[in-house]
């Protein structure tokens, strides 16, 4: 029955026609025939009653002919059959292959992988890479806090006394615009020589570290020239950490006031535009300063907001979502006289990237209008906080609200919500430039454990949008030891070219104290952090004796995958991290989600499942059999997994003692070897070897002839028992490359490949040979020489039978070229060996039919000759015949589909340049039939990781984008000369021209992120996969006039659908069709606003420090604004009209609160 289909925002296919099953037994009802009433938009499958079938009926042109009855149909079925099985028993040598495995039996061992032994050694050797990670941490953090402790603050400290390595000084001198080439103050600045480094991808300096300012950061304040005056001192930490450790990566300090100083030293990566970098808004950074959060912000939109001062609180709601980590929860609402939420949000929602972009849109939208009503706001806010019926973080409880002023306390609703024992902070934004008493807000703030901040401008917005972490790390300063906790990231990009990595973060405390008997600090000084690149991880798990299916992974809390084959992000912005589910890295079911639930928990578990995977090429889906095993990371949030297919139970190991005991230098010499030579292509066959790590110094290519030359070399020179080789990799393709020159030496080499139609055969091997007979037909091989990265590999171990992959078409590009005979069908079948009881497929061979030649040939094969040299069946007029695929080519459409619904043969010759297209392309009207019949069955998912060319801005106007425009009242009005708004708007202009957007660029854009072309986006994914129905079916497609009869039949023992179908006598029918192709989805995928009522299971962090009886919060915030006179307003404005702004020199200080 017809389903239907999910899309985004798409309806479905147009109405399915009525099919009714066909007996096979008599011709077609004539014109006078009642039909079945029309149904509903599913589908009706009726049984068409026998008293309607006529005794013959005339095909338009073909009038003697009739429609095949179904057992002519089963019988062409049976031949097809019957000719490919006899191709590949003769050609595949499955069986001879199986005895080539025997009769080499002492060349090899079969070994077992036992998945509790293995996930938990694995487990426990990420385990301790990481505690070694964690121990260079505490002796940073320590140092650190010494360090400072010791350290004397200088009041006339000045740029020249401080001598450091600027990481962006090179770009700086490059750039002759630069405010400090500009004032000369690179005096204080290192040169420093630099090496290439493999293992950081980049060019550094191990004798010293680089320190990074954010760009809106004053480096001349003193706060931040003490700050550099007494880190320098970790460099020596940071020195002696590598020596104890060669293995680490980055040590990053990132200090609360802005400075990160990492080691070893780099140069920055220059952005093209201006550099956005700040450490404090690092998904590490704000994971370590801080517990989880639950934050509502509340923006006051009544009608005194306006103009400039909106869109300052709009931009400041998007930079405090991304102060926000996935550990957090937040809503969004806006208020006037009452409050509602600017999004579909309800409730708090987990602050991952799709939710916090749908904020972001939604903020956008918000309009002032009405009066100033607190109180609604404050009452929304409290209300979503104590909803206990969701899933939230349950630890900071805060509430953020943005507003131009207002007089009026709201005391009334701190008294009933928030007092006595003030669990809910408060911090308010005072916004724009204007006269009111924000007296009200400071004592909201005060009287609420938070924080009063001012953002006049736009320069002040992301420093005073991160400030409120400062607060927030009060308790955890306070709790001392018990708060210095080792945490563990999500996957991100790391912003100096790793790579993805996780990171060990580690809170670092200030310890002074005014003087004897004073209360004790109570702020963070920043956060250590310790980068582990991904591959370093990768590198502890097994992989080749896993078979090509088989992998390993690992989630954190949150069911975000650190480890999976699946996750490949096409896109990164270095400001977001990887956010990948495990239900969304795999095809999600009910008992996937019980084993994300269990490792979230830290269980250890073991189950077997059915399910689905997609294929290496995502263009089919596979239902197989798996074998799920997993314990947790202990010391780590992280609980690690193991998949075996249960035909990867047992793997082979080569077994060459004998042979290397017999030979002393160097390996070429070892017997099998010369058969990976050039100069034996010829005989035997060409060879791809798996571009596979074998030995530390062979070089490695993209190009397998070249990769091929470099390890022939490198055998010349390496001994069979070389400590720089894996002996196991190496050994095994030796062996395999001896077992498939023998199959070329039984088999293939005696054979006339040209006698069956045939372009090549070929053979690939777990151990990386992949063999394809004769040399010539390398040519034209495009798989991936790698076999556990070949989609026809990988397909063949998990399904029994022969597997067809006709060549990839897609729709948008130009058909096959049909010339020379060199367009081919790869059919390929996994060799199953049973040695001692174990089972284990470590091979798959295959050949590959001549397009053209098999079209015909299967003309023949569903035709009434029984060979191809006999004379075609001529029909007189007074005679009855079937039609047939061969003579009645021009009524009668048959086709060969396999599983994923592509086109793999067609009897209509204008169809052959069309093969390996998805069928609805091809004829619409017949695949949707077959759907609807249950032949088919779709399977949806979404790509979180893909890639999406940028979109044009909307506005082409030439001036900068986001720049406020007075209107005519505003140029009137001289309330508004005389305010500081002319100050603030002066001040927005040079900002915009600088930053070319500060209200709508692109932060990848703005990061000046060179390889960041595309955004990432979205993207829906369909798969065809075959249904529930086995059997031979005839049916009718019911288009009134234009009606169809079709027979669809399953070929045994192969993934095929053998179709044939009267062509369709008008267009009338065509209605619907079905997509398979990738699309993009506007709204990022599955509706968020639906999602977000059933999320999915996930822990926070089970460390929370949110209150300490001791903290003072006497520090609450203070204005800092400043009233220019008129004469400086008026000579900026007259400035402003005239389009002539001076050279603006940004420089937001370092928060007061900073200096000790």
């Amino acid at each position: 029955m017809a389903v239907p289909a999910r899309t985004c925002g798409a309806s479905r296919p147009g109405p399915a026609r009525t099919a009714l099953p066909w007996p096979g037994r008599g011709p077609r009802p004539g014109p006078g025939a009642r039909r079945p009433p029309s149904g509903p938009p599913r589908p009706l499958l009726l049984l068409l009653p026998p008293l309607l079938l006529l005794p013959l009926f005339a095909a338009p042109g073909a009038s003697a002919y009739s429609f095949p009855q179904q057992h002519t149909m089963q019988h062409w079925a049976r031949r097809l059959e019957q000719e490919i099985d006899g191709v590949m028993r003769i050609f595949g040598g499955v069986q001879q292959l199986r005895e080539i495995y025997k009769d080499n039996r002492n060349l090899f061992e079969v070994q077992e992988n036992e998945p509790q032994k293995l996930v938990e050694k694995v487990a426990g050797d990420i385990e301790s890479l990481l505690d070694r990670k964690v121990q260079a941490l505490k002796r940073l953090a320590d140092a650190a806090e010494n360090f400072q402790k010791a350290h004397r603050w200088q009041d006339n400290i000045k740029e020249e006394d401080i001598l450091y390595y600027d990481a962006k000084a090179d770009a700086e001198l490059d750039d002759p615009e630069s405010e400090d080439v500009e004032r000369g103050s690179k005096a204080s600045t290192l040169r420093l020589d630099f090496v290439e480094d493999s293992n950081f991808k980049n060019k550094v300096n191990y004798s010293y570290t680089a320190v990074q300012i954010p760009t809106d950061i004053y480096k001349g304040s003193t706060v931040i020239l003490n700050e550099l005056n007494w880190t320098e001192a970790l460099e020596n930490v940071f020195i002696e950490n590598r020596r104890q450790d060669p293995t680490l990566l980055w040590q990053v300090f990132g200090s609360a006031t802005g400075v990160t100083r990492y080691y070893p030293a780099t140069p920055w990566r220059a952005p093209k535009k201006i550099d956005l970098y700040d450490v404090r808004r690092r998904p590490w950074y704000i994971q370590g300063a801080s517990s989880p959060k639950d934050m509502v912000i509340i923006v006051d939109v009544s009608g005194s907001v306006s103009g400039l001062t909106l869109k300052l609180m709009k931009t400041s709601v998007c930079e405090m979502l991304d102060t926000l980590s996935d550990d957090d929860y937040v809503n969004v609402a806006s208020f006037n006289e009452k409050a509602q939420p600017v999004s579909c949000f309800t409730h708090l929602v987990q602050a991952n990237v799709r939710n916090k972009k749908v904020f972001k849109e939604a903020v956008q939208g918000m309009v002032a209008k009405g009066t100033t009503g607190y109180k609604a706001g404050f009452e929304y806010a409290f209300d979503q906080l104590q909803n206990s019926n969701i899933t939230r973080a349950n630890c900071n409880k805060m509430i953020m609200m943005f507003t131009d002023g207002g007089e009026d306390r709201v005391q009334d609703v701190f008294e009933k919500y928030n007092w006595p024992n003030r669990t809910v902070r408060v911090f308010t934004f005072s916004v724009g430039q204007h006269n009111y008493d924000v007296t009200p807000l400071q004592w909201m703030a005060c009287a609420n454990k938070g924080y009063y901040f001012e953002i006049p401008s736009i320069g002040a917005i992301r420093i005073n949008t991160q400030e409120y972490l400062d607060v927030l790390g009060r308790p955890m300063v306070l709790a001392g030891k018990e708060a210095k906790q080792v945490q563990w990231t999500n996957v991100y990009e790391d912003a100096l070219g790793l790579g993805l990595v996780v990171t060990g973060t580690l809170p670092v405390f200030n310890l002074t104290q005014d003087g004897p008997g004073e209360k004790k600090n109570q702020l963070i000084l920043g956060v250590m952090g310790i980068d582990v690149a991904l591959n370093d991880i990768k590198r502890l798990t097994p992989n080749y004796t896993l078979g090509a299916n088989g992998y390993v992974f690992a989630i954190d809390l949150n069911g975000y995958v650190l480890l999976h084959p699946n996750l490949k992000p096409q896109t990164t912005n270095f400001r977001e991290p990887v956010t990948l589910d495990f239900l969304d890295a795999e095809l999600e079911d009910e008992n996937k989600e019980e084993i994300r639930r269990s490792m979230i928990d830290g269980n250890k578990g073991h189950k077997q499942i059915r399910t689905l995977v997609k294929s290496l090429d995502e263009r089919y889906v596979d239902e197989v059999m798996r074998n799920y095993t997993w314990v947790p990371i202990r010391s780590t949030n992280y609980s690690l997994g193991l998949v075996l297919p249960p035909y990867s139970t047992f793997y082979l190991q080569a077994n060459l003692s004998d042979q290397i005991l017999q030979v002393k230098l160097p390996i070429s010499k070892l017997k099998d070897f010369e058969f990976l030579l050039p100069s034996s292509f010829e005989s035997e066959g060409h060879v791809f070897i798996a571009p596979r790590e074998y030995c530390k110094d062979l070089n490695a290519s993209d190009n397998n002839t070249e990769f091929l030359k470099n390890f022939i070399e490198l055998m010349e020179k390496v001994t069979p028992d070389s400590k720089q080789c894996n002996n196991f990799l190496l050994h095994n393709l030796i062996l395999d490359t001896g077992i498939t020159q023998q199959l070329v030496e039984r088999v293939w080499r005696d054979q006339d490949l040209n006698t069956y139609s045939l372009l090549a055969v070929f053979a690939a091997t777990d151990g990386g040979i992949t063999r394809v007979f004769p040399n010539k037909a390398a040519d034209d091989w495009t798989e991936n020489p790698e076999p556990f990265n070949a989609s026809f590999y990988r397909r063949s171990l998990d399904n029994h039978g022969y597997v067809f992959k006709p060549p990839h078409q897609d729709a948008l590009l130009r058909p096959l070229e049909l010339e020379n005979d060199t367009v081919g069908i790869l059919v390929s079948t996994a060799v199953e060996l049973s040695l001692g009881g174990r089972t284990l497929r470590p091979a798959v061979v295959g050949v590959k039919l001549d397009l053209e030649a098999w079209a015909e040939k299967f003309k023949v094969l569903a035709s009434n000759r029984t060979h191809q040299d006999q004379p075609q069946k001529q029909c007189g007029p007074s005679s009855h015949c079937e039609m047939d695929c061969e003579v009645n080519n021009e009524d009668l459409l048959c086709v060969l589909i396999d599983d994923g619904g592509f086109l793999v043969l067609s009897n209509q010759n204008h169809q052959w340049d069309q093969v390996g297209r998805f069928f609805s392309e091809v004829d619409a009207n017949l695949m949707l039939a077959l759907y609807n019949n249950s032949f088919y069955t779709r399977k949806e998912s979404y790509d979180y990781q893909a890639a999406c060319a940028p979109q044009p801005p909307g506005n082409l106007g030439a001036a900068p984008r986001g720049v406020f425009v007075p209107t005519i009242a505003d140029f009137l009005n001289l309330a508004w000369w005389t305010s500081a708004a002319a100050w603030s708007l002066f001040q927005q202009l040079l900002y915009g021209l600088i930053y070319h957007s500060w209200f709508q660029a692109d932060p990848a854009e703005a990061e000046g992120n060179p390889e960041a072309r595309e955004s990432s986006c979205v993207m829906k994914q369909t798969q065809y996969y075959f249904g529930s129905v086995n059997a031979s079916y005839n049916a009718i497609i019911d288009c009134g006039n234009c009606s169809r009869l079709f027979h669809a039949q399953r070929l045994t023992n192969t993934n095929l659908l053998f179709v044939v179908a009267e062509k369709p006598l008008c267009s009338q029918c065509e209605g619907g069709r079905l997509l398979q192709k990738e699309t993009h989805c506007p709204a990022d995928g599955p509706e968020q606003c639906e999602l977000v009522q059933r999320p999915r299971y996930r822990r926070g962090p089970h460390i929370c420090f949110d209150y300490n009886a001791t903290e003072d919060t006497s520090d609450c915030g203070r204005g800092a604004s400043f009233p220019p006179s008129l004469g400086v307003l008026v000579s900026l404005q007259l400035l402003l009209l005239l389009g002539l702004p001076p050279r603006p020199q940004p420089q937001v200080h370092a928060h007061a609160s900073r200096r000790v």
